[in-house]
């Protein structure tokens, strides 16, 4: 039986992967910090229908000798690393932290693997920030990496030592180079599932306003379970490479107010603050994903377009808050 682990398993990609991986009949480790543990209704309650088919291992990120530990321990055969500071913040007193979770745990990782399970297949969850002021649209594996926050200089760091190891130690090492992805698990503070939340307070009558900032920016979004599968082949390839992973188009964040507002039957404009502490300029050159070589190479196509994304966590959020309704 194969034997997988993930770090950031109770998150939104990594719930969707330990599911998948189980269906296959993986053995399905994951690391979370001991505070989850304490309050599993809360901060686990992505992984709750396949909590006791898993193995869960109190380790924190930023603790490189733990780390060290559990792959001694666990010796996988696949390791996803997902786990990371992966909000995108511009505040100065978030940016070490980033650096130092985001660098050393990938590093951590890298070098257990090469220790003590030089077998495994090593996925780095890289990102499309990497790209950041692009000078091209769409971007793909050859296109140069020009970062701008301090969270896509990490991964970008974490891509780099991933490809080191491949190259220099023959770690089966392959990257994921991921655009925004979205589903009803997604967390409150990205903006996609605030729209949604809003979108059906205001439905309920529990608020009357949504407050944004730039609505003309533009993303390339995806849904988490197909870009879960893109990881799985990229782990299953005959050989360690780097993918990007993406849609190939690109909405704005008024498009998706509109039709998540519209489900509704409610005019996103009638309901609209923009509010200067949400926003965010607009890129030059926009972020959008060319996937052609994960679809010649892994066989990979998304198969949700943006909307029934929309449509999937709207119906997910009336649910969860039908029982609040007065």
């Amino acid at each position: 039986m194969p034997r997988a682990l993930i770090s950031g398993i109770s998150g939104q990609d990594g719930s969707y992967l330990a599911e998948s991986l189980l269906r296959e009949g993986h053995e399905v480790h994951g690391l979370v910090r001991r505070s989850s543990l304490e309050v599993p209704h809360v901060k686990m309650s992505r992984i709750s229908t396949v909590m006791d088919q898993l193995t869960l291992h109190p380790c924190s990120l930023e603790s490189q000798t733990a780390l060290l530990e559990v792959v001694r321990e666990i010796k996988p055969d696949y390791l996803y690393h997902l786990g990371a500071q992966s909000f995108v913040s511009y505040e100065i007193d978030q940016e070490y932290a980033t650096l130092d979770t985001n660098l050393g745990s990938t590093h951590a990782l890298l070098s257990a693997v090469m220790r003590f399970a030089p077998h495994c297949r090593f996925y780095f969850a890289a990102s499309s920030e990497m790209f950041g002021h692009a000078e091209t649209s769409p971007q793909n594996e050859s296109t140069p990496f020009n970062p701008r926050s301090v969270y896509g200089i990490s991964k970008l760091a974490g891509f780099h030592i991933c490809k080191s190891f491949r190259e220099n130690e023959d770690i089966f090492a392959c990257s994921g180079i991921l655009y925004n992805h979205e589903s009803p698990r997604r967390g409150k503070e990205y903006v996609t599932q605030k729209i949604i939340s809003q979108a059906v307070a205001i439905h309920r009558g529990h608020s009357n306003v949504i407050k944004l900032g730039n609505l003309d920016a533009r993303r390339d979004w995806g849904h988490a379970k197909d870009y879960v599968e893109a990881m799985r082949k990229i782990t299953e390839f005959d050989k360690p490479d780097d993918f990007v992973v993406a849609s190939g188009r690109t909405h704005s964040v008024r498009e998706f107010c509109e039709k998540a507002f519209s489900l509704l039957d409610l005019d996103f404009e009638d309901f609209f603050e923009c509010d200067p502490r949400f926003f965010r300029p607009s890129e030059k050159t926009p972020l959008c994903g060319d996937a052609t070589k994960a679809h010649e190479e892994l066989d990979w196509a998304p198969t949700h377009d943006l909307d029934t994304i929309i449509e999937e966590m709207m119906d997910c959020e009336l649910e969860r808050t039908a029982s609040f309704t007065n």
